[in-house]
């Protein structure tokens, strides 16, 4: 059976690329139309100085969908002169939905909320043979072919076209969102990918943006019979299918996992950090812009950077605390080369390996612009602290700084990112202080799993995550920061003697219970709306220390490329008060559908 199935399958495939190759749909010569089929292709091809419009009208309460999958326009055109518009509505009093001209990328896809839908092509006076493919057709959100796409969320997933493996429905459109943790990227594999063959994706096709829809910049337009994998450049990917009503095949079949963008690994004499390129990209760097605090040392790849960091060159740093803890620590940083200001964002990375008898810790403090988070792992464990925006946890906050009123509730999560549905987290105990080195002052919530704080609460669940709420606050003598440094334990779900069943011990004794291993996390700063602008000088010079202190207590090296990140920052915030005067030119652009 699964022979013959696919003997069919070949055959169909054979036929479609047969039909694509001889391309029997005739050219719509006419300069304007008024359009009432259901659904309709149009070929266009039109030639110098045209101004042509087409109406499509409908008599029921279905919605009206354009897609204009191919087009060409004289590559010299201005798009002020040479483009298409499409209005909601006839072109007399109707209102604009977009258009598209040369410098347009991607398929554009456009929805009337009327009767009608219009759209208007302009051509300039060179002679140049214009072409456009475009096709429409009625739906409503009842239609099988509607009912598909949605919003992925979980770290990892798979997600099909509708009926896969089998044919997908004609006219099928689907969007899906993906969406994960911050600091995070996609990277999504098409183990298949069945569509119908077109050199130029005309009837079908599968569409990938960078960013949280589709109006994020287009990755790729593919169809055909392939396999792919992509890489987005931050949280969020959106992924488009779109066929018309012929010629369907097995659609695709996809998986997604968040990955982190730098990455940090501890040997016995070398520490080794990894750096997506796409993530570098996005920050507007290359690798030809990061370096160590010894210059001379560079990267090992660049596709992704990677940096092969030893621990007695390249400039790292050796501490030896108590119990025979040796800390080694380097710092990445990224400057544009030549430049003498800058608009990009700013990176450092502080990359620390703590190395004991028994045990290797990772520790990674990654810097943009205001915002120091810090990532740590141990036998790899990947903690991730966030503030979200309700008790509902369903919207992280994203802004950098987290700016709050004071008194203000904050909700606070902490995540365990594993594989392994057997782990759980408790929360043993979380400070707040002014300093991200966390010298004093500092201020308990959370101690020994129970609650010191009158305004904090903590949700004891048994689960991969732990979370609690307080109420803002600050420090005295107008400390404008607070960072929170937490303690979590990771423990097996099914031991019933280990410390996170044992939850608040109002009095500290010696840990007997069984558990996986403690790991800290730190996350800020938050900062009280009433400093919003500025960071008060005296909170710099502690983020400047702070730095300093995470490499090496009393070492110049690091402190001199915190003052150096200081300046930096100086600058970027009175360029920053610039920004608002920048022009920047409109131009021709298709409007995306909205919600898509």
């Amino acid at each position: 059976m699964w022979t013959i199935r696919w003997g069919v399958s070949l055959l169909l495939l054979s036929l479609g690329l047969a039909l694509a190759e001889k391309d029997p749909l005739e050219v719509q010569a006419k300069c304007g139309a008024n359009l009432q089929d259901p659904w309709k292709t149009l070929p266009l091809i039109l030639e110098s100085n045209a101004d042509c419009t087409w109406t499509i009208t409908k008599e029921d309460n279905r919605t009206i969908r354009l897609i204009f999958s191919d087009y060409k326009f004289n590559p010299s055109s201005d798009c002020s002169q040479e483009n298409v518009t499409v209005y909601d509505g006839d072109s007399s009093n109707a209102t604009s939905l977009g258009g598209l001209c040369k410098d347009s990328r991607a398929s554009a896809i456009f929805e009337s909320s009327s009767s009608t839908l219009t759209f208007r092509i302009l051509t300039d006076s060179a002679e140049f043979e214009r072409s456009f493919f475009a096709f429409y057709y009625y739906y409503s959100p009842d239609d099988v072919s509607q009912q598909c796409g949605g919003k992925l969320t979980d770290p990892s997933g798979t997600f099909t076209s509708p009926n896969y493996p089998a044919f997908h429905p004609h006219f099928t459109f689907c969007v899906w969102h993906i969406e994960v943790k911050p600091k995070k990227t996609i990277h999504v594999v098409f183990s298949e990918i069945f569509l119908e063959i077109d050199p130029t994706c005309r009837f079908d096709f599968l569409a990938l943006y960078d960013g949280p829809n589709t109006s994020s910049p287009l990755i790729e337009e593919v169809c055909g019979r392939t396999k792919r994998q992509y890489d987005s450049s931050s949280n969020s990917l959106t992924v488009l299918l779109s066929a018309d009503y012929a010629n369907s095949y097995r659609g695709f079949s996809a998986t997604y996992t968040a990955e982190s963008n730098i990455t940090l690994t501890c040997a016995p004499d070398i520490m080794t950090v990894v750096i997506k390129q796409s993530y570098l990209q996005w920050l507007g760097y290359t690798e030809k812009d990061l370096s160590l605090l010894d210059p001379t040392c560079g990267t090992n790849t660049s596709n992704p950077v990677e940096f092969n960091i030893p621990f007695n060159s390249c400039g790292t740093l050796k501490q030896v605390v108590e119990n025979h803890t040796v800390i080694y620590t380097n710092v990445i940083t990224a400057s544009p080369g030549g430049a003498v200001v800058t608009r990009q964002k700013m990176l450092q990375i502080i990359a620390r390996c703590e190395m004991s008898s028994k045990t290797i810790v990772e520790i990674m403090y990654t810097t943009e612009n205001d915002i120091i988070q810090m990532e740590s792992s141990n036998n790899h464990y990947d903690i991730s602290i966030n503030f979200f925006k309700s008790a509902a946890f369903d919207e992280p906050v994203n802004e950098s700084p987290y700016y709050v009123e004071l008194n203000q509730t904050l909700y606070t999560e902490i995540a365990l990112h594993s594989s392994d549905s057997n782990l759980e987290v408790f929360i043993e105990s979380c400070i707040a202080s002014p300093k991200s080195n966390f010298g004093p002052p500092n201020y308990d919530l959370i101690q020994y799993g129970c609650e010191k704080d009158e305004t904090c609460h903590i949700n004891s669940l048994h689960e991969s995550y732990g979370r609690f709420q307080f109420s803002a606050f600050k420090f005295l003598k107008q400390q404008p920061s607070i960072y929170l440094q937490c303690k979590v334990v990771v423990c097996d779900r099914n031991d019933t003697n280990s410390r996170c069943t044992q939850g608040c011990l109002p009095r500290h004794k010696r840990d007997l219970s069984s558990h996986r291993r403690t790991v800290n996390a730190v996350v800020g700063p938050i900062r009280l709306k009433a400093n919003h602008g500025a960071l008060d000088q005296s909170d710099a010079i502690n983020r400047a220390q702070s730095d300093a202190t995470a490499g090496s207590q009393g070492t110049t090296g690091i402190f001199l490329v915190a003052v150096v990140v200081l300046a930096v920052n100086a600058v970027i915030l009175v360029l920053g008060a610039l920004r608002s005067y920048r022009n920047t030119h409109s131009g021709y652009r298709y409007q995306k559908v909205p919600g898509l």
